[in-house]
């Protein structure tokens, strides 16, 4: 089925908006909330939404087409399977929020800062075989004061951290967005296919969707980081409790959906019920 003249440009609409109306999934939502929640930076807040959408993207598309194009038959378990993997990523999310309130928890009650703020760099230069060269470490705190003329140190501003540490949150949001991705794939594909037959058009529609679900999850992550940010500069005890909040929310969630796929939709049982919606 080839639409007529008006049909493509209401085919692509409605791809988009249904793609940015996908984006507000519960699951998807929730993800998001919980690795941003840390953030203090709109615009990096903004970039983890829109990184997930892309992670979200490769797999739909990939795994999309596939389905669209070869007509390939998911098995049931399969089905369950993948959407398994949503919840056990939100537990993980859950956890990890978790575990960071207990380092902090255990930081104060030792009397210590979990902050980077005391790192410092050592510079020892060597000479080997008539060359010099230099080998770095890092010391906190007190060591400071224990250099000679041969170390060269100097305290690491808060924005300089490790490129891998500053990239972690998008990294972690790709991540989670190609496991949403591959979850949702297979449903997606085979209702776009029910609804457009002819499978040029089924993919061009499936792609105009993922652009819609990268846009919709770039502005849902700006609304929902805009409070995280106002309320962390002016009542820091707030931020953390909502940080936790979403952390947990994440964790609940995450057994919800692990028992609801796994006991009710007899993912582990013989007769697996899978519904791609």
């Amino acid at each position: 089925m080839i639409p007529a003249n008006p049909a493509p440009l209401a085919i692509a609409l409605l791809g988009l908006l249904l793609g940015m109306r996908h984006a507000t999934d519960p699951d998807h939502v929730i993800a998001v909330t919980t690795i941003l929640s840390r953030e203090r930076r709109l615009a990096v807040a903004a970039r983890i939404g829109v990184v997930w959408g892309l992670g979200h993207t490769i797999t739909v598309l990939i795994v999309g087409a596939a389905i669209i194009v070869f007509k390939i038959a998911i098995p049931a378990r399969l089905g369950l399977a993948m959407e398994f993997a949503v919840a056990v990523v939100l537990i993980l999310l859950g956890v990890s929020a978790a575990a960071s309130l207990v380092r902090k928890g255990a930081h104060r009650m030792r009397g210590t800062s979990p902050q980077p703020d005391d790192l410092i760099v050592h510079a020892h230069a060597h000479t080997h075989d008539g060359a010099t060269h230099v080998h770095q470490h890092v010391h906190v705190g007190d060591h400071a004061d224990q250099d000679d003329a041969t170390h060269l140190d100097h305290r690491i501003p808060p924005d300089a951290l490790p490129l891998f540490a500053a990239r972690r949150p998008l990294l972690r949001s790709f991540a989670v967005g190609l496991v949403h991705g591959l979850a949702g794939s297979a449903a997606i594909a085979l209702l776009v296919l029910s609804a457009i037959p002819n499978p040029l058009w089924a993919t061009l529609y499936l792609a105009i969707f993922c652009v819609g679900t990268v846009i919709g999850m770039g502005l849902i992550t700006t609304a929902i980081a805009t409070p995280f940010m106002v309320v962390s500069r002016r009542a820091s005890w707030i931020h953390q409790g909502l940080v936790t909040g979403s952390g947990l929310l994440s964790f609940g969630f995450g057994l919800f959906l692990a028992y609801h796929i796994g006991i009710v939709d007899h993912l582990f049982s013989t007769a697996p019920i899978w519904i791609p919606q």
